[in-house]
């Protein structure tokens, strides 16, 4: 490891590890062991990379907020101590083809995977806009470096400490007219998310989620992180946020139904729908 510091209401951790950084797109997150050699706490805990310089002796930087047993440890953690981290996990942002016009929504913490995102999109020709809120000012993550890089970056404060008064999405929509945004692409709590795909839909834009879910492997065997999710042939399937995702269509993800199993989704009780017992048995296999 190479450091751990203090930002805000957060914490940022550097490791060296140029296998992660080499492979490592925009979106894809790490899985981190807590607890040390004897760990009480059994469970990884999945993290969106925030920077990443393969250039640089291959180093990848995640951000986390104190809230449990696993993210006290880490935030004690030290220069030179080990820690044991799994990636890059999950599949990427998709990136346009073509240079467009492109809204980055962030909230909380969830900010973090956004930035190496608006580098990609950059890279591509395409103009970035950034729309980052959180409950207060010091949980406004990186509004310096948001400022240098997008074209214009607004920020919104729960309490009005930092930025306008409100939630991201009571800004989206004058952002997607003025700045004549193409696309949009947001991270951060599922109701936000939820919001911001209604927004977005009114708009007649796409919408790209990273959706936050508890990930207790981190590559599809537990399936403690599944989502409905509504496919071309406009089926519901229960899918894994950790390898299907943790990027989706916004349009398709059936947000009022995240956290059970809705009852015309393939392979639920009582299904009827075309192709029950093939769906059910792909479902099995890929699992």
């Amino acid at each position: 490891m190479l450091n751990v510091r203090k930002v805000d209401a957060y914490y940022a951790i550097t490791v060296v590890a140029p296998g992660i950084a080499e492979r490592f797109r925009a979106g894809q997150f790490v899985s981190v062991a807590v607890g040390g050699e004897h760990p009480s706490t059994v469970l990884r805990r999945p993290f969106a990379v925030h920077d990443v310089k393969p250039d640089h002796g291959g180093t990848v930087e995640f951000l986390f907020s104190v809230r449990g047993t696993g993210t006290t440890w880490l935030s004690e953690r030290r220069s030179q101590d080990l820690l044991d981290v799994v990636g890059p996990l999950g599949r990427p942002f998709p990136l346009p083809r073509d240079p467009v016009n492109c809204v980055l929504v962030g909230g909380g913490s969830g900010c973090a995977p956004l930035f190496p995102l608006a580098q990609s999109l950059r890279r591509r020709g395409c103009r970035v806009d950034f729309v980052l809120g959180a409950a207060s000012a010091d949980r406004v993550f990186s509004a310096i470096t948001a400022r240098r890089v997008a074209e214009t970056a607004t920020f919104t404060t729960d309490d009005g400490s930092f930025g306008v008064r409100g939630r991201v999405t009571d800004v989206l929509g004058r952002i997607i007219e003025d700045c004549r945004s193409d696309a949009v692409y947001a991270c951060g709590p599922m109701p936000m998310l939820r919001s911001v795909t209604t927004v977005s839909i009114a708009h007649g834009l796409p919408v790209q989620v990273s959706v936050e879910e508890t990930m207790a492997c981190g590559t599809g065997i537990c399936m403690t992180c599944v989502v409905p999710v509504v496919g071309e042939d406009g089926i519901t399937r229960m899918v894994r946020s950790c390898v299907d995702g943790p990027i989706f269509r916004g349009e398709q993800v059936r947000f009022d139904d995240v956290g059970s199993i809705p009852f015309d989704a393939l392979g639920a009780p009582g299904w009827k729908g075309a192709g029950a017992s093939r769906g059910t048995e792909a479902v099995r296999d890929s699992a």
